[in-house]
């Protein structure tokens, strides 16, 4: 079952978090422009209320929360709400799938890469932006994951584990970038955006669907 309870009760939160952490949002936003590549039909997976969406000119999304696609919507964005384990597009009719920050909330990670890989055309690509667990603020956040009104369901993934995901579901031509390097709390601008990984707390990772 999409963990999704919390993003139903607390949507107004989730929102004021972008603004309280202007900058973090845009060095998260800055790191997925980095790698965006060319594309004609994109659809993000956990597309919330479209904070990444509508900036990098994606129409489509798939959204388990009611509430947050409701936002979605009203914001002109195309939403269906569905889990991503379960995607009710046909095959190849993507050439870019993306997902922030929704990898850690999915119940069955192979089979939401499963699904993405289906919809993927051939030479298509997948994004995807996360925490890494073994970063400053991923471990902060698991600490404090009891007293999160948004991260107590979450299960945080390393650089490497969301790496093997990706090469276990058929993706090659693997590369990130990572950024947030300081607490978002404590940013005054937005963060510089490096290749790899194992400095910042966002990574984003792009790979390519071969087949």
């Amino acid at each position: 079952m999409a963990r999704i309870k919390a993003f139903e009760e607390f949507a107004g939160e989730y929102e004021e978090w972008f603004e309280k952490h202007e900058w973090a949002y845009k060095s998260e936003l800055k790191a997925v422009r980095k790698l965006l590549p060319d594309f004609t039909h994109a659809i993000e997976i956990g597309i919330g209320t479209g904070r990444f969406a509508i900036p990098l000119g994606i129409k489509n999304g798939v959204e388990p929360s009611p509430r947050m696609a409701g936002i979605a919507r009203a914001r002109g964005l195309c939403v269906v709400e569905r889990p991503c384990e379960d995607l009710p597009y046909d095959d190849r009719q993507f050439d870019l799938v993306l997902m922030v920050t929704t990898i850690c909330f999915v119940d069955d990670v192979s089979k939401c890469l499963s699904e993405i890989d289906r919809v993927l055309q051939p030479g298509g690509h997948i994004l995807v932006g996360f925490i890494d667990s073994n970063s400053r603020l991923g471990k902060l956040y698991q600490a404090k994951k009891g007293a999160s009104k948004f991260y107590g369901d979450a299960t945080f993934y390393s650089f490497t584990e969301v790496r093997e995901f990706l090469r276990t579901s058929g993706f090659d031509d693997l590369v990130s970038v990572q950024t947030i390097f300081r607490p978002p709390s404590e940013m005054d601008s937005p963060d510089e955006v490096k290749k790899g990984s194992g400095e910042g707390s966002f990574v984003v990772m792009r790979g390519r669907k071969a087949h």
